[in-house]
């Protein structure tokens, strides 16, 4: 068993960002899809499962050597919890999986982990969020434990439903990072990140 898998949601229809899909927009000198996954591989060297969907071909070649397994979600347009259920369904069993999402470029592997070392330093056997003022991030941790209850709802897979009705399971760890929390929905956030590398360089 490995001590850490990852499923990464790339399978979104990008609507809100208009005709370019964000997953594949620059970050840096890389599609921001690859650059987010290789974050994750920084961080750890367990298996990664990149759900596609929306512009599948074109996100698994942005995707290509960086030791990712992609796999299809053909209903991607129904929304995130039927990608959340085949990522599921093929991630490779771990102690700890990360469910985390391809559009939040600002996440840095040293956020990864320390999410993983408060996830361990609290109750292991529960979900952990991150969370700062009162805002949910992304990604969250299932220990293998809880990983079967995720699907026990065939038409409510995921994890959404499963934290807000097993409150007593979810523990949130108060962590400031912005990575955790700036996903790219649309042109204007997109034009805020580039602005914001732009002025760290």
């Amino acid at each position: 068993m490995h001590d850490v898998s990852l499923i990464l949601l790339a399978a979104g229809q990008s609507s809100r960002m208009g005709t370019p899909n964000k997953l594949l927009l620059p970050v840096g000198e890389m599609p921001m899809v690859r650059h987010v996954a290789l974050q994750y591989r920084a961080a750890f060297d367990g298996p990664i499962t990149v759900v596609t969907g929306h512009d599948a071909v074109a996100v698994s070649d942005a995707l290509a050597d960086c030791g990712v397994e992609c796999v299809l979600n053909p209903d991607h347009a129904k929304g995130q919890q039927g990608s959340v259920a085949v990522g599921l369904k093929n991630a490779p069993i771990a102690e700890l999986l990360l469910i985390g999402l391809g559009d939040q470029p600002l996440l840095k592997p040293r956020d990864i982990l320390d999410l993983i070392e408060a996830h361990k330093a609290a109750d292991p056997s529960k979900v952990s969020i991150p969370e700062r003022d009162g805002a949910r991030g992304n990604p969250i941790v299932v220990p293998h434990i809880l990983r079967p209850q995720l699907t026990t709802n065939p038409d409510r897979p995921g994890c959404m439903r499963f934290t807000r009705d097993n409150p007593t399971l979810v523990q949130r760890h108060a962590l400031a990072a912005d990575g955790f929390y700036a996903d790219i929905d649309t042109p204007q956030e997109y034009a805020a990140l580039r602005s914001r590398k732009e002025m760290a360089s």
